[in-house]
């Protein structure tokens, strides 16, 4: 749902929970999936969710991308939220 934009509030910060305990965590598709859907939200989503944002910036820096089996599309994202901090 959250790819869809829907009830982002609601669903945002239970994102963010899981995503705290394993960055990696698999939505419907492949690891990382939700990780993906979560930086792929517009920054207006964030002017609320300041916590939120700080949580998930610590849970993306602890990904360790070298020795994992993730597809491209996962290790580009995370790569690219590292540069700029989410």
């Amino acid at each position: 749902m959250l790819g869809q934009r829907e009830a982002v509030p609601i669903l945002l910060p239970l994102a963010v929970d899981m995503l705290v305990d394993n960055p990696l965590a698999e939505g419907d598709f492949y690891p990382g999936d939700l990780l993906m859907t979560v930086l792929r939200l517009p920054s207006s989503t964030w002017v609320t969710l300041q916590d939120g944002r700080r949580r998930l910036t610590a849970a993306v820096a602890a990904v360790d991308l070298d020795p994992a089996d993730l597809p491209p599309e996962v290790i580009d994202a995370v790569a690219t939220a590292k540069q700029n901090s989410v």
